[in-house]
């Protein structure tokens, strides 16, 4: 049974995947503690112990111990050290469970659903405008091609020079078209987008012995520019388990809260609500030490077959999140899709534009009023359309002036963001080396020495993001003020006094407790 509360994750929407006994023994717990909370008259105060439950339940003292973390955490409990070292569950928030009841339900499945319309959209859109930035190019390139061609035939011909002449637009349509077809074979066939490799992004040094790698997709690059590659932090739920466990497992199965604060980057009210589901998940429990520290143990994590790998801990060594980059693409390359879409706003532009104050071409004398790449394109377009005004308004006007609007707005909405995102980053990871540095050395600190010299580490305002670390560890343990040469000094005795006690109460766990032991059965014989 140990085995199967400790293997559950409060995912499993309560007791989804314990058995039935287990089940009916987690439904007598949480009466026993509905009752608690209900009986406040007297001198009785609210919340229950272990042995308040043991006693309401006549449950044994190991399936107790067992079940009422993971009842703490499902019902957010508060958790009060008493001075005999008892640790009493109170729940004043309510019996409100995080993981069943239909207001719990329902929010996962709009979360399922939510992300499941936000990957269809996404993956919908990326599509549509990698078809858009291409195929708007491409027709724009054509229309480039067949007014030069147009342009050149009308400049060269005896019957057609007069009326050239006459409007002025032969010569400077003719100039027009052949930049901007010149400006496009170039952008095209010089493929840039396809050779223009970002390096580092395929671990390409430059060095001639390895492989010159195969070009990247272009819908690839597309979409690294508009969407970027991804979140670098895409594993920290892995990552940030498997620190906590080797922590404690290099630790004898004990961790203090401070401890988890450094190696998760969570705030003291975050870390609190955070290390029950851990108890809740890896079968811990809430101790306290004689002086009423509060530590929690994880015994069943210290029964390992592999006890050569050093799990040494020098430093904290906490993971740091990776921050977000803009795109694995190389300046260069984002240009030239900066020149297409440029190309395709600028198309769009002009064609809407000439559409609202020109309109329909019906005489010679709209012709000649009309911009020359304007009237030569409406002309061709009347080979196969009777009307085809609404195809320049919307077609080549509104559809690729929008799409080029909203190709430049995403990107730099998302560089804003990862701003932003960034930013919150430096500081979750600033607050584990500050962390762990106080929780070292919790005597004699000054705001400045919080400043590390790694980016991933540096907040913008880091003055700021100092005095904020020292104000939450302050709410946690709060610590006596002086002033020193004009500096103030911070002295978190509190936690140095739990501190040692953590040692201590380390130093009485025996290190055979963890043992294996003999092998007493073999399957092979």
């Amino acid at each position: 049974m140990a085995q199967q509360t400790a293997d559950r994750s409060p995912a499993d929407n309560g007791t989804a995947n314990v058995d039935l006994k287990d089940k009916e023994a987690y439904r007598k717990i949480i009466g026993a503690f509905q009752l608690s909370e209900r009986r406040v008259s007297g001198s009785q105060q609210r919340g229950a112990t272990v042995a308040d439950i043991v006693a309401k339940t006549a449950l044994p003292l190991h399936t107790v111990r067992e079940l009422v973390p993971i009842a703490a955490d499902e019902y957010s409990a508060r958790l009060e050290v008493k001075s005999s070292g008892e640790i009493l569950y109170s729940f004043p928030r309510g019996f409100t469970s995080k993981y069943r009841g239909f207001r719990a339900r329902f929010s996962r499945f709009m979360e399922k659903f939510g992300g499941a319309v936000k990957i269809a959209a996404k993956a919908v859109f990326k599509v549509w405008i990698m078809v858009m930035l291409v195929g708007y190019f491409v027709l724009f390139m054509l229309i480039a091609l067949a007014s030069l061609l147009i342009s050149v035939t009308a400049s060269s011909s005896q019957s057609s020079s007069n009326r050239s002449s006459g409007r002025g637009g032969g010569i400077g349509g003719m100039y027009f078209a052949s930049s901007i077809f010149n400006m496009i074979i170039r952008i095209w066939f010089y493929s840039e987008l396809t050779k223009s490799l970002d390096r580092r992004y395929y671990g390409y040094d430059r060095s001639p012995q390895p492989p010159k790698p195969k070009g990247r997709p272009l819908y690839m690059a597309i979409f690294s520019f508009v969407f970027g590659d991804g979140d670098p932090n895409a594993d920290w739920a892995s990552r940030e388990k498997q620190a906590v466990i080797a922590y404690i497992q290099a630790n004898r199965g004990v961790i203090a809260l401070p401890e988890f604060m450094a190696l998760t980057g969570n705030s003291p009210t975050e870390a609190e609500e955070r290390i029950k589901r851990y108890c809740a998940e890896f079968g811990g429990s809430p101790e306290a030490t004689d002086d009423g520290t509060v530590v929690y143990r994880f015994d069943e994590l210290l029964l390992r077959a592999d006890k050569t790998k050093n799990r040494s801990f020098s430093d904290f060594s906490a993971p740091i999140k990776r921050l977000f980059t803009f795109s694995s693409n190389t300046k260069k390359m984002n240009g030239w899709f900066g020149v297409i879409n440029s190309v395709n706003l600028l198309f769009g532009g002009y064609f809407l534009y000439n559409s609202l104050t020109t309109g329909a071409i019906l005489t010679q004398a709209h012709f000649d009023a009309a911009s020359y790449l304007y009237g030569v394109t409406y002309i061709l377009f009347s080979t196969f359309a009777a009307n085809p005004l609404p195809i320049f308004t919307v077609g080549l006007g509104i559809v690729p002036l929008v799409f080029s609007v909203l190709f430049w707005l995403i990107p730099a909405l998302r560089y804003f963001g990862l701003k932003r995102d960034n930013e919150t980053i430096k500081l979750e990871n600033l607050r584990k080396s500050g962390y762990g540095q106080i929780w070292d050395k919790p005597l004699a600190v000054k705001s400045t020495d919080f400043a590390p010299k790694a980016a991933e580490c540096r907040p913008k305002n880091l003055t700021a993001a100092q005095d904020r670390l020292i104000k939450e560890i302050g709410a946690y343990a709060t610590p006596d003020v002086a002033i020193a040469a004009g500096e103030t000094v911070y002295n978190f005795t509190e936690l140095e006094r739990e501190r040692a006690a953590l040692e201590k109460y380390r130093a009485e766990i025996r290190d055979d407790a963890s043992a294996l032991g003999e092998t007493v059965f073999d399957s092979e014989g």
